[in-house]
């Protein structure tokens, strides 16, 4: 199964080689025994949407480890209703549950909600989630599902700051479920 972890880092770094394009930023989230950082390709614009391309790597204090690519377009509602945002999205992902040696990924879909509350310092609740089911998974992966709350606050146009909530379950072959994290974050992101 290590040949497959390499496989997939191999794939990922050139597919990020194959970018014409500079990094428009990063995002780097934290929590008490994990910490995710997350390199931005294009970057929506708080409260007005766009398109979100990203690379992820997340691990945590067991040694799990996660890589993620994901692309997200993001858009407001008609009307009346221009502070709620919505977005639909695809991630790829790898991850190695290093105590259970469960080592697997797939292609999920997704999206976001996000409510932006206007203000002289613009502040929005954002509701994130993805699931991956059987068919689009490989290796040791039967499901996996993704979800994360937030608490943003907008310090620049090119900054922001948050507080949240992510969730990250997998379920193996055999029908074990593994948590790769449960708990509250703080993060930033920065985009130029």
């Amino acid at each position: 199964m290590r040949s497959t972890y390499t496989l997939v880092i191999s794939v990922l770094f050139m597919m990020l080689a194959s970018f014409q394009s500079s990094a428009k930023g990063f995002e780097f989230r934290v929590a008490n025994e994990s910490a995710e950082v997350l390199y931005l390709y294009k970057s929506s614009t708080f409260g007005y949407g766009g398109s979100d391309v990203a690379w992820g790597y997340y691990f945590n204090e067991t040694d799990d480890v996660m890589l993620s690519g994901s692309f997200l377009i993001s858009g407001n509602g008609a009307g009346s209703k221009r502070a709620l945002q919505f977005g639909v999205g695809v991630k790829a992902f790898f991850v190695d549950v290093d105590a259970a040696d469960v080592q697997g990924g797939g292609l999920g879909i997704g999206g976001l909600l996000r409510y932006v509350f206007s203000s002289s310092t613009p502040v929005a609740i954002l509701v994130e989630a993805y699931t991956v089911p059987t068919i689009t998974g490989f290796g040791d992966t039967s499901s996996f599902s993704e979800a994360r709350f937030a608490l943003e606050l907008e310090v620049s146009p090119s900054a922001r700051a948050y507080i949240g909530y992510k969730t990250v379950t997998l379920q193996d072959d055999a029908l074990n479920e593994y948590k790769i994290d449960n708990s509250s974050h703080i993060g930033i992101r920065l985009s130029f």
